[in-house]
């Protein structure tokens, strides 16, 4: 069962209360090269993006963010830390969201001038604490950065927010260690009633950050834990997408998309099924429709996980047999067998 959240409204999406889990990623162009920055976000929406971070480091970066914001139709978060007046500058610009970290905010009174504003503007605030910029008192108490020290952590300033008549809220609260991540987000689900931005904090590069953030996403949704996630890659946000939408694909949190079964090939397998099955992924990745495709290598299983799939192919001795919705539609000469597939997989 999904845990019940308090529903946050950025921009035009719902964050929290029973909406669908999103998708957000953050740009890594300089926030100053406007052009850049607003083609990267558009590139990014394109790939199913529902909400995009903006670093906002300095002035001549706030000052470039409102102009980026009045550029694209994506609901845009500015990033904030250790000066408020950034905060308040991305408000008036315009910002969906703003994310802070309280603690490096400094002054209360300044976190207090930030949330009278996001008040005023009906802005919602995101709340991060990391497992890299725990404070020192914290990790002195614990010994160390703990999963219960990142909770206490965020508790503390979530009831710092809520003293000031704010509760607008979506927390976050990420370690680059799957399992200390696990720990702080099972902690602090029943603890606290706002939408939790899930995620691996720094998980690594393309191939070893996806497999980190696979496990630690995909545990927290099969426990109903996550409104809100982004996979955390080094390299091109755009692959931050795709990854996301497998995982939430992979922890049947949506149905959308095509989800594509190819086996493993053994020395049965008489095609070069690896090439095969990497073309058609990538010509069927942006297919928006609900469906499970098989590309299967030999006569073992292949004809029955090709026939248990909307639609699939199962390739043989010379031969390879199409099927589509658990019937054989069509025997073929292995060469035609792929576009025969992808003719399917459009017209159905």
């Amino acid at each position: 069962m999904r845990r019940k959240s308090k529903k946050v409204i950025c921009g035009d999406l719902e964050i929290g209360g029973g909406a669908p889990v999103s998708i957000q990623s953050m740009t890594n162009t300089d926030t100053r090269d406007i052009a850049g920055t607003v083609g990267q976000i558009k590139r990014l929406k394109s790939a199913g993006c529902q909400l995009v971070r903006v670093a906002v480091p300095d002035t001549e970066a706030v000052e470039a963010f409102g102009k980026i914001k009045k550029s694209v139709s994506l609901p845009v978060a500015a990033d904030i830390h250790f000066d408020f007046r950034l905060a308040l500058k991305a408000i008036e610009y315009g910002a969906d969201k703003i994310r802070i970290n309280p603690g490096n905010i400094g002054d209360p009174k300044r976190v207090e001038q930030i949330i009278k504003m996001a008040k005023e503007r009906n802005v919602p605030v995101r709340i991060g604490v990391n497992s890299g910029s725990l404070e020192k008192g914290i990790i002195n108490k614990y010994k160390g950065v703990t999963a219960e020290g990142l909770v206490e952590s965020a508790l503390k300033y979530i009831n710092m927010i809520e003293a000031m008549d704010f509760d607008d809220i979506v927390v976050s609260i990420k370690s680059s260690g799957v399992k200390m991540n696990y720990e702080a987000h099972k902690l602090i689900a029943d603890k606290m009633p706002y939408p939790l931005h899930i995620g691996i904090t720094e998980s690594g590069s393309k191939n070893s950050g996806t497999i980190k953030s696979a496990v630690g996403i995909g545990a927290l949704l099969l426990e109903g834990i996550g409104d809100t996630v982004r996979v955390s890659l080094t390299g091109d946000p755009l692959q931050e997408i795709y990854a996301a939408k497998e995982i939430l694909k992979a922890a049947e949190v949506i149905q959308e998309g095509i989800n594509v079964i190819s086996c493993p090939t053994c020395g049965r397998c008489r095609v070069d099924l690896v090439n095969i099955s990497s073309k058609i992924e990538a010509v069927l990745k942006d297919i928006n429709k609900n469906l499970t495709v098989a590309i299967m290598g030999c006569e073992v299983n292949g004809p029955g996980e090709a026939g248990e799939a909307d639609i699939g192919i199962a390739y043989g001795k010379n031969k390879a047999l199409l099927f589509k919705k658990g019937e054989i539609i069509a025997t073929l000469n292995v060469d035609d067998a792929e576009e025969a597939l992808i003719k399917e997989v459009y017209d159905f």
